[in-house]
């Protein structure tokens, strides 16, 4: 039985496959992340911050822990579910299409671990920069932390199987019409499961083209989590900082 949707994003992140592919995720180093980047913001002591396209909440729910007003907020409605267990006054999530605004204002609105570039409409890229730019307050920044396509494609391993829980996740990797693809198969309880991730190639100039589409400015620009200097050939990230 092949489970799958044409808007794979939607059918995937609300998988728990999802959860359990990528479940070894380096906390640490999110955390970390986290904290490099609201000390270079400046982020104001008891700031608003969205974290759109949030998943789990694994980076609001840190932001929250140390001392910020945090809104988590994405489509998938598991997560979402998942997430509130985390709720506070002061830690809030939502379900809510990142195309659009939000409603609301912040200090700073994050688009974190590359969760951009998938949409089936290619409007909807500048949309969201659009929606970003319309919820963030005259002094809030916006980040985008993407990977860094021309270093992905460089190094694209073809093919490999990753298990866990048990389960064998044979992983394929391909470049095609602008796309970084990975198909995703693997077989649990009898059943054989197919999933697809397709993410937009972007380069920094392709995001240049679409921030100045937006009407934003971008003000620097970072490869890794340890926020030091992007370079296109050897940066693992593309972190970018604009309002």
């Amino acid at each position: 039985m092949n489970k799958e949707t044409k808007q794979w994003y939607a059918s995937w992140f609300d998988s728990p496959f999802y959860h359990i592919l990528y479940k070894d995720r380096d906390h640490a180093e999110a955390e970390a992340f986290m904290s490099n980047l609201t000390e270079y913001l400046n982020v104001p002591e008891d700031g608003k911050i969205l974290d759109l396209a949030c998943g789990k909440g694994r980076h609001a729910i840190y932001l929250n822990k140390i001392g910020y007003n945090v809104v988590g907020a994405d489509l998938s409605e598991n997560s979402i579910k998942h997430a509130k267990q985390f709720e506070n006054d002061t830690l809030n999530f939502k379900v809510h299409n990142m195309c659009q605004p939000f409603g609301e204002q912040f200090d700073a609105v994050f688009n974190l671990f590359t969760s951009f570039g998938y949409f089936e409409n290619e409007a909807d890229n500048l949309a969201t920069i659009k929606a970003i730019k319309t919820n963030l307050n005259d002094f809030g920044f916006g980040v985008i932390d993407f990977l860094n396509a021309e270093f992905i494609i460089d190094n694209l391993v073809p093919e490999n199987t990753k298990t866990v829980d048990g389960i064998d996740f044979l992983q394929r990797r391909r470049v095609e019409n602008g796309y970084i693809i990975k198909d995703i198969s693997f077989t649990f309880e009898n059943e054989d499961y197919q999933f697809e991730e397709r993410v937009r190639a972007f380069t920094l100039a392709n995001f240049e083209t679409l921030f100045e589409q937006a009407g934003v400015h971008l003000l620097d620009v970072f490869g890794d989590f340890k926020l030091n200097k992007f370079h296109s050939k050897t940066s693992e990230r593309l972190i970018m900082i604009f309002k």
